[in-house]
C-alpha cells in the first residue's frame, strides 16, 4: 500500500473515518454505504466502535491503491 495515500488520507481524515466521511471518499451516499455493509459489498473493511461505525485509514489507502491498479 503506497505510503503517499497513506499520507493524504490521514492528513485529511486522521486515524480512522466516521460513516459520513467514508461515503463522501467513496462517492455514495451514507444510506447506500450502509446498504454495501448490509450486503457485504462494501469495498473497504470497517469496524463499530461504542455505535458509530468506522474506516481505518491504511484500509481506505489500500482500497485507493487497489482502484489505481486495476484503472491502469
Amino acid at each position: 500500500m503506497s505510503i503517499l495515500a497513506q499520507a493524504l488520507i490521514f492528513e485529511k481524515y486522521r486515524e480512522r473515518l466516521n460513516a459520513d466521511a467514508l461515503a463522501r471518499f467513496l462517492g455514495v451516499t451514507k444510506t447506500t454505504l450502509y446498504n454495501q455493509l448490509t450486503a457485504s459489498t462494501c469495498p473497504v473493511k470497517t469496524y463499530v466502535d461504542g455505535k458509530h461505525r468506522y474506516a481505518e485509514f491504511r484500509d481506505v489507502a489500500a482500497h485507493l491503491d487497489a482502484c489505481r491498479a486495476r484503472a491502469v
